[in-house]
């Protein structure tokens, strides 16, 4: 099968698309894979900056979309199916891949296999950020770092139908305000005065929840940004930078900084998985939650997917057409 592979660890443009055996085994879900997720640790992993580093060759990617090819006797999908998975920790940028069955979900006929390898990676992430981590309740405001990227276009998906009345979008440039608002947005605002903006959006009360996946020098305004009893979740650190922060400015406005590790959860969470995803299909297949719109790539050009992230010219999610 074709499968991209990291072979030396150069960056996003050495990664090489070649030949390798099929992967199988007893007691996993074996899925014909049509489209595969791309994600910031896939970058990271290239360079050997992620904290999981397997040896060198190792293929890439953490989610995939296709259809099941076999599975364990008693298991909940079936041959023929169309599916979602995670690899979690690479394997999934390739032709087939092997997934512990839990790992495995039912796609709804509503969400193509290039929408559905951009789904479980962002929106399950997004779901415990805002769910488990954030507490967010009906009719609060949002805001939303890196807001035309893959987290940033799912939380402006996912806020509202979780019930936020108010999305506020942060975006570096102008050309990806359009990203945002075709994402759900209720507003949109650049990063250079985001602060100043905000203040003026919620007549100086601020916001209930800020998701950062950026981090970097924008943390200390995100924390001014929130009213009281406001919470910073902080997702990730794309900007390159970790920030920090002088806990006396939670105690002005009853504020908190608040971690949020999906992966880490789930791995020490049995089921946890399962649980989210029976909260989110049926929020997909009713319409409820728009299906993701990602930027497709085909295989060969792997590299320039991944490097889209590094470099953050991306718009939306990235995926990869593997069959198509």
């Amino acid at each position: 099968m074709r499968a991209v592979r990291v072979v030396r660890l150069e960056g996003p443009e050495s990664v090489e698309v070649g030949e390798v055996a099929e992967p199988g085994g007893d007691g996993v879900v074996v899925i014909e894979v049509h489209a595969a997720g791309v994600a910031f640790p896939d970058a990271l992993q290239t360079r050997g900056l992620y904290q999981y580093k397997p040896e060198l060759p190792f293929i890439l990617g953490s989610e995939v979309a296709g259809v099941v090819r076999s599975a364990p006797d008693g298991a909940h999908v079936q041959p023929g199916d169309r599916v979602a998975g995670l690899s979690m920790l690479g394997g999934g940028m390739a032709e087939v891949a092997a997934l512990p069955a839990d790992l495995v979900f039912k796609l709804p006929d509503e969400v193509s296999f290039e929408a559905g390898a951009g789904l479980l990676f962002n929106d399950l992430t997004v779901h415990f950020a805002l769910g488990a981590r954030g507490r967010l309740t009906d009719g609060e405001t949002v805001l939303v770092h890196g807001a035309a990227g893959g987290i940033g276009t799912s939380t402006l998906r996912l806020a509202p139908a979780m019930g936020a009345a108010r999305t506020i979008a942060v975006v570096s440039a102008e050309d990806k305000v359009e990203v945002a608002k075709a994402a759900g947005a209720t507003d949109v605002v650049l990063a250079a005065n985001f602060k100043d903006a905000v203040g003026q959006l919620t007549d100086g009360r601020g916001v209930d929840i800020v998701v950062d996946p950026v981090g970097g020098d924008r943390f200390t305004d995100s924390l001014r940004s929130l009213a009281p009893g406001g919470r910073l979740l902080v997702l990730g650190f794309t900007g390159g930078e970790i920030p920090t922060v002088k806990v006396n400015r939670l105690l002005l406005n009853n504020v908190e900084v608040v971690g949020v590790g999906w992966g880490a959860w789930a791995m020490r969470h049995p089921g946890y998985l399962a649980q989210q995803w029976a909260e989110v299909e049926p929020l997909l297949a009713g319409g409820k939650l728009s299906v993701p719109q990602p930027v497709v790539y085909p295989l060969e050009r792997a590299g320039e997917a991944i490097a889209s992230l590094e470099n953050r010219t991306a718009k939306g999610k990235v995926v990869l057409s593997v069959r198509g």
